[in-house]
């Protein structure tokens, strides 16, 4: 993706209309997620992808026609009824590619986007992908910047514009991109409008407690999957940089202590990831019973069968409820057989995965029906 902001700041910058296609909407086994862009230059080069390579070509052509006529089109793709290897999705899925034409006047205000994501500033691109009917007033590819104090741009009304600065408000809380459908004057519960909101927010944190072998691995595996990392543990001797170079913030302080702090100054969200590798009950369990209190994405401890046995006890005794207890993936992974700290960081990570997507953890050769599932909805823990 950092090639493709590179190359439309470049593009838009000298003045020079290209092509962006888009991935706004998928079903089924879809290779690539929405939000994904593939860019068509004023040169006639591609930079990025829609699906992998599976329908490349056809969105390249698309891409051409839509820079010279200016005028956005909503495309469909999936299998070849009568080739899966034409163009389709070999895999099975169904993606909506949306193509538009991108230049200064199109697009004014892209520099102030790309900067606020240079910055890692939350801010919302929401575009008309589609109008349900005749298009008079031009809706198709209006858009409007969202940010959490201000909205820029406008979507044809006043009424409009509101409604969606709302609700993009709340994707870009959550760090979701998506699609959302109106009436034309902002009716949620009409479907005249479609837009697609792509959410530039900072990356989701992953907390990894205790300073140790399991936790450089799991440094590394956080920040290639996404996160940024910090790892945190009481004992300066062991809390460097040196030890763990992967990780991007490496802390000094009581666990329990810095994750409230983080807590209280509005640094972890629903997003946040929490690994507690400590398993050492003088740090885990007051870290647990502050964790467990908040709505995290996941909560995972290390340690034994027994020693999780005790830990439950020991948060009993706290206070915390069995309902909150069941949000605690302890002992921490899924069972691969893993021996090493690198094996054991991909089975943690495999779970964490398994968890936001809803998965089984399963081979996926003993399953059957569809691979790629939506993202599961939990309820936020109580605070």
């Amino acid at each position: 993706m950092r090639d493709v902001e590179a190359e439309m700041h470049r593009w838009w910058r000298a003045g020079e209309p290209f092509a962006r296609a888009t991935v706004v909407a998928t079903w089924h086994s879809s290779p690539l997620p929405p939000g994904t862009s593939m860019l068509v230059g004023p040169d006639g080069s591609a930079v990025g992808s829609v699906s992998g390579g599976c329908v490349e070509g056809a969105v390249y052509e698309l891409a051409q026609e839509v820079t010279t006529s200016g005028t956005p089109v909503l495309e469909r793709y999936g299998v070849s009824d009568d080739d899966a290897f034409a163009v389709g999705l070999t895999c099975g899925g169904v993606i909506d590619v949306f193509v538009e034409r991108v230049d200064r006047a199109a697009f004014p205000e892209y520099d102030d986007v790309a900067a606020a994501v240079r910055e890692g500033e939350p801010v919302a691109e929401v575009i008309c992908v589609a109008v349900d009917g005749p298009d008079p007033a031009g809706r198709l590819g209006r858009r409007l910047i969202v940010r959490p104090d201000i909205a820029t741009g406008s979507l044809g009304s006043e009424r409009l514009d509101a409604a969606v600065a709302e609700d993009a408000r709340g994707l870009l809380a959550g760090g979701r991109t998506g699609t959302l459908s109106y009436g034309y004057d902002g009716v949620r519960t009409d479907e005249e409008l479609t837009l697609f909101v792509s959410v530039h927010a900072t990356p989701p944190r992953m907390l990894v407690f205790g300073a140790v072998d399991f936790a450089a691995a799991m440094a590394r595996i956080g920040t290639y999957l996404g996160y940024h990392v910090t790892v945190c543990d009481a004992r300066p001797v062991f809390a460097t940089k040196r030890r763990f170079p992967e990780a991007h913030e490496v802390v000094a302080d009581w666990p329990h202590r810095y994750l409230r702090t983080e807590a209280e100054a509005g640094r972890v969200d629903e997003r946040t990831v929490v690994c507690v590798l400590t398993h050492d009950p003088k740090f885990d369990v007051p870290l647990l019973e502050e964790a467990l209190r908040l709505p995290l994405a996941y909560v995972g401890a290390m340690g034994s069968r027994r020693t999780h046995e005790d830990r439950l006890r020991r948060l009993r005794d706290t206070g915390i409820g069995e309902d909150r207890l069941a949000r605690l993936a302890s002992p921490i992974g899924l069972d691969l057989g893993a021996r090493t700290p690198e094996e054991t960081a991909v089975s943690i990570a495999a779970e964490i995965i398994a968890d936001r997507w809803d998965g089984s953890g399963a081979r996926l050769t003993s399953l059957t029906g569809r691979i790629h599932r939506p993202q599961a909805v939990r309820p936020a823990a109580e605070g």
